[in-house]
Parts: C-alpha cells; structure tokens; sequence
C-alpha cells in the first residue's frame, strides 16, 4: 500500500528479457534518486510510476525489479531505458497518510491533452478510458504515474487536475506534453462502493 507521495525521482538504467511463462517479462536496475534504500530489503515493495513492483535484488543506489509482460501491456513508462520514474516506497502502518490509499495496480493509461500553466501552478489534463470515468469524482483523489492529485473539472472521459511547483519539482510530471501516456489509478474506495453497489462494469 502506498500514499501518492513521491518520494524521489529515480532513472531506468539497465532492462533485460526474462523468460515467464513462455512471455517475456523485463527486469529493471533503477537508480534510487536519492530514495534512501537503507530500510529496503529483498522482497519488499516499491511504486514505480505507480505501479508496485518487489525488489529482487540492491547494489549500492541501484535496485531490481522484474516486470510481467502483464504489467508491461497495462502500464506505460517501464519499458525505456533512461525514463525518469517516481519512487515511492510501501507505507508502514505509522505513518502519515498525506495523499490517499493507493494499491499501486495501475487501472488504465491515459493520453495527456493538454500541460499549461496557470499562475504560478500547471493545469494537467487528461483523456481516460470511458472504463474508469465512473469512480472520478470533482474533488476526488487520482493518481497520475504514481503521485496522488485532485480532480478539478471531468467532461466526458476528460479531467483536469492542478500541479502545485512543490509536485512538479518533485516529480517526472513536469517532463508531460500533449500525447505523453501516463498511468492512472482510481480511487479504491470509490471502486469498492461500485462493487458494493454492483455498478462496476
């Protein structure tokens, strides 16, 4: 489980096919940012762009993930080399939920359409599969390649979202452009009260 915080911006340095289950899978070495790896072990969970990945080896900065090909066809960003990538590591029980609970199980990608400032912030909006439009909400919780947002506006399958300078400095969002994918995760509690409802398609 994790909070949307990003805690460093780390870099895919080094990708290789493995073999599972007659698919090809990646695993990754990613430099940590500056994320303190000191209370990481083998086996424990790190958001990468969103998405929970377990750690199955650390050499100095370094840490490696393998990637299913599952995961690979449902998310964006894992498969290219030198790809900046945000980093947030499993909360604990004690710590402070300052975004939202986020299971790191990417729901869909989405298509960037527009990226411009506003003031002295960045509205972000983006294009999302009719598929999750329902468990969006003005003023509910989103998460974009990891980092947990607000929603402000949603037209159609469209919404827009607002970037403070403290998350844009923090983050990869400040590298998106119009037509950049990014992956989305919805609210689980919204998703849980549609399958509580039976309303989720």
């Amino acid at each position: 489980m994790f909070t949307g915080i990003v805690q460093a911006v780390g870099e895919i340095k080094q990708s290789q096919s493995t073999h599972e289950q007659s698919k090809h899978g990646l695993s990754l070495n990613i430099s940590s940012g500056g994320l303190d790896l000191s209370d990481v072990t083998q086996g424990d969970s790190i958001a990468v762009n969103g998405v929970c990945l377990t750690v199955t080896a650390l050499t100095g900065d370094l840490f490696t993930v393998d990637v299913s090909q599952e995961t690979l066809h449902c998310t964006q960003g894992l498969d290219r080399i030198g790809a900046h990538v945000n980093l947030e590591k499993a909360m604990r029980l004690s710590d402070r939920l300052g975004g939202h609970l986020v299971s790191g199980h990417v729901d869909a990608v989405g298509t960037v359409v527009k990226f411009e400032p506003a003031g002295e912030s960045f509205v972000l909006v983006i294009q999302a599969p009719e598929s999750i439009m329902r468990f969006l909400t003005h003023k509910g919780s989103i998460t974009v390649n990891g980092v947990s947002l607000t929603v402000n506006r949603i037209e159609g399958n469209v919404f827009s979202v607002n970037l403070i300078p403290h998350t844009l400095a923090m983050t990869n969002l400040k590298e998106l452009a119009p037509g950049m994918l990014v992956n989305l995760e919805t609210d689980m509690l919204a998703r849980y009260v549609a399958r509580l409802l039976n309303i989720e398609g």
